[in-house]
């Protein structure tokens, strides 16, 4: 539940981009370029260390997959790392080291990237390998019979054996009717379990092509070297015929639904869910600065409101916490969670969070509180604009998901001239009970030793 916070933080990072009368006309220091063959390529050069670093989004995620191969995008985010014609199994991260660098991949719902951070001199060492595997990648039955393997135990760690997570991929489920949002990521078990290389092989020949992705480089290089470079290694891997896109509209939600789950876990837990509006016109809407401004006054730190008066006043939770999913190719989310303390009930947690959010719809928000939390999302700059990767991935995702970098300052201007009636308002329009998902978490025994403690082996990477 931590993309709403993330959204937070990578909106608050636009002021660390915005460096002065040059952003009008390249984004703060941003170049980009695009090849002959679609590959949109977007620099931004930050002198204090002599590093690079690169990542290659694909717009292809979960979002993406057809009934019967969930897991799909995330399968062959795996099978990137198994070889090309002329690099081997396992061999592309070994060459990443061996040159000082790091590297890591991510699949979501609606993008893939893969990533290495190294030295400026061996930007063309991640070069060659990007391009070598996006036009040359090596799908073997072999390979493919152990990696599906370690996926389906990725699944069991991050998912089934997480009560947590297993509530929430089954709200999920039951809260949109239509749209592949509803499903995980890793895919379902089931689907796991009957793919098959050849499936994996046409997904990539789909959609791995340099009209759909965009390379993104942030740190101590040159951009107009930077598009040298990418025109030699990309420039001749022709471009693709994709799919057609078509539109994915979630329809209207005709009353409150609620799910039981039932799973091994020490306490209950309810999660709610709103259809709420995602951010798509970022200069003409004020709705989702507002959701996350409600979000934050809700659960932006220690001294918001719910885990203020629920854990701290009441003490009737060990946790409590809201979220908004507003930035995407699908639907928007807004999440209320709680977890009470031994003896509680999910259904207490469920009055308590409707409780809270009827006070903000009855009383509206303190201009105090407004200030504090806009003035967190100045504020937090502070503690990422000293990450060349996290900048990196903050502008490969904006621009992945339909939106641009260029919006950063926009996006900033936009969250400070939000007012605490339009705070009340969002939630008063969109927190109502036509709009929510309801999932409970009822425990039940917990079987010695049945619970995972660490990662299986071979899962490396974070999404």
């Amino acid at each position: 539940m931590n993309s709403a916070i993330r959204f937070m933080q990578l909106m608050a990072l636009a002021c660390a981009l915005l460096t002065g009368p040059a952003a009008a006309a390249t984004a703060a220091g941003v170049a980009e370029h695009e090849l002959a063959n679609g590959l949109r390529v977007i620099v931004k050069p930050d002198r204090r260390a002599p590093v690079a670093v690169t990542m290659v989004w694909y717009r292809i995620g979960s979002v993406d997959e057809q009934n019967g191969l969930t897991g799909v995008a995330h399968v062959l985010e795996h099978m990137m790392f198994k070889g090309t014609k002329t690099v081997a199994p396992g061999e592309f991260s070994k060459l990443i080291a061996a040159a000082g660098g790091r590297d890591n991949a991510f699949t979501s719902r609606d993008y893939t990237g893969y990533f290495q951070t190294m030295h400026k001199s061996e930007l063309p060492l991640s070069f060659r390998l990007e391009a070598d595997r996006m036009a040359n990648l090596v799908l073997s039955p072999e390979e493919f019979a152990k990696e599906i393997k370690v996926v389906m135990e990725e699944r069991r760690w991050r998912t089934d054996d997480r009560p947590h997570a297993v509530v929430y991929e089954r709200l999920m489920a039951a809260a949109l009717t239509a749209h592949p949002y509803r499903n995980p990521v890793i895919g379902w078990m089931s689907d796991l379990e009957n793919l098959t290389v050849d499936d994996t092989r046409v997904f990539y020949e789909q959609w791995y092509g340099p009209n759909n992705a965009t390379v993104v480089v942030v740190g101590d290089v040159v951009p107009e070297e930077v598009f040298a470079l990418a025109e030699r290694h990309f420039g001749g891997i022709p471009r693709k015929t994709l799919p057609p896109r078509k539109p994915q509209t979630e329809p209207p939600q005709l009353g409150i639904k609620r799910i039981t789950v039932k799973v091994p876990a020490e306490l209950p837990y309810v999660l709610m869910a709103y259809r709420v509006p995602r951010l798509q016109k970022p200069a003409e809407e004020w709705e989702p600065y507002a959701l996350n401004m409600l979000e934050s006054v809700l659960s932006g730190n220690e001294a918001a409101r719910l885990p203020q008066r629920l854990v701290k006043t009441d003490r009737k939770a060990t946790s409590a916490g809201a979220s908004y999913n507003g930035v995407g190719r699908g639907p928007g989310l807004f999440y209320l969670s709680a977890t009470p303390v031994t003896g509680g009930s999910a259904a207490e947690m469920e009055g308590a969070l409707r409780r809270e959010i009827r006070r903000i719809v009855e009383e509206g928000v303190t201009q105090e509180e407004l200030d504090r939390v806009q003035a967190q999302a100045i504020a937090a700059q502070v503690y990422q604009r000293d990450s060349m990767f996290f900048q990196a991935r903050q502008i490969g995702w904006l621009e992945t998901v339909g939106l641009s970098h260029r919006d950063l300052d926009l996006f900033i201007e936009k969250l400070q001239q939000v007012t605490a009636e339009q705070v009340r308002e969002v939630a008063r329009r969109y927190l109502i009970d036509d709009r929510l998902t309801v999932a409970y978490l009822d425990p039940q025994p917990l079987e010695k030793g049945a619970r995972r403690a660490a990662p299986p082996a071979g899962v490396r990477h974070g999404n």
